[in-house]
């Protein structure tokens, strides 16, 4: 089966005060509070066609507990647990949980938790949120600042095109791009997807000797007037920008990222390509071709560079390494050039 997988369905993400986050996602950032329960709060975004799309869990730091993505069909389940299981990972079966069915969980190769499922619950709004858009499950959000969908998450490990390569074989997800240094052969980052989205996946390197890591979750909006909204609504309510509004290179996206009171870094796309080629082959750039900041014309901060949770070593981001991570990075180079 070519196309195991449809899409990011949720994410679950740790915080250390549960309830000021769960409070900032809905009252900042638009998303409602739809159920509770052992402790979780589960949110979702007015466009979201399932009862939640995040969840938030107790946890001592910030940290991505599990990506969550559904199947193409009740068959593929079966048949992707089968390919990943030929490639090197077990997992376990269970009957399911909060708005899902029978699902297939286990660990990946780099240290990420993961849940496939097929059947879902379908949200249907109660009268106050019903939508006059058949099609739509809820009505527009009021809130200024409200994403549409939950979009994609980039997370962090040791060897970005190890990574590609087995969520391509063990996932079917097709490769999108490459970030490449300029100074030597080192890939930083890469993107994948499993429909025509240039993303939903991301990864960027990560020399920490954590597994498991995630440099951010992301969602959308509608269209870049949105996204300059939300920047000047957050903004105004006491949560300072991190980075951009801007625009990637690597998948045309218009973008801002903020953090959340965990600490967990939060982006906002708009826009971008949709790419429906079976045969795509992934174009490798470098950082500066624009591949992470298109415009090239303002420097990303430092603090790009923490990944969740907090651990020793380096991690890069879309944009590419900072000289730190860099010299580490190039070290071996430099003595081979010598020799």
């Amino acid at each position: 089966m070519e196309r195991p997988l449809s899409h990011l369905a949720h994410l679950e993400v740790t915080s250390p005060d549960v309830e000021a986050s769960a409070r900032f996602y809905e009252e900042k950032f638009g998303m409602r509070i739809t159920e509770r329960a052992d402790g979780n709060v589960y949110l979702r975004c007015w466009g979201d066609y399932y009862r939640y799309s995040l969840v938030v869990v107790p946890g001592d730091v910030a940290s991505l507990a599990r990506m969550a993505w559904r199947t193409n069909s009740a068959e593929a389940l079966e048949a992707i647990a089968a390919r990943i299981e030929k490639n090197g990972v077990q997992g376990t079966w269970n009957e399911g949980g909060v708005g899902y069915g029978r699902a297939y969980e286990f660990t990946g190769p780099f240290g990420h938790h993961m849940r496939l499922f097929y059947e879902v619950d379908r949200f249907e709004a109660d009268t106050e949120f019903a939508s006059i858009y058949p099609d739509r499950p809820e009505k527009r959000s009021s809130h200024a600042a409200a994403p549409r969908f939950l979009d994609h998450v980039t997370v962090a490990a040791s060897d970005v095109r190890a990574f590609a390569d087995w969520h391509n074989k063990a996932m079917g997800f097709r490769v999108m791009a490459f970030t490449e240094l300029e100074e030597a052969p080192i890939t930083v980052f890469s993107v994948l997807t499993t429909n025509e989205k240039s993303h939903d996946l991301g990864v960027v390197m990560d020399t920490s000797d954590t597994a498991g890591r995630v440099n951010h979750i992301a969602f959308w909006v509608d269209t870049t007037e949105d996204l300059l909204r939300t920047a000047d609504v957050m903004m105004e309510n006491g949560t300072p920008m991190e980075y951009g509004p801007s625009i990637h290179g690597i998948g045309e996206q218009n973008f801002l990222y903020f953090r959340e009171p965990s600490g967990l870094r939060v982006e906002l796309n708009s826009g971008g390509y949709r790419n429906y080629v079976p045969d795509w082959e992934a174009k490798t750039w470098t950082p500066a071709e624009g591949s992470n900041n298109f415009y090239r014309n303002g420097a990303m901060p430092h603090s790009l560079t923490e990944s969740f949770p907090p651990a020793d070593g380096f991690t890069a981001t879309e944009e590419g390494a900072s000289d730190e991570m860099k010299a580490e990075l190039l070290n071996p180079y430099a003595k081979q050039g010598r020799g």
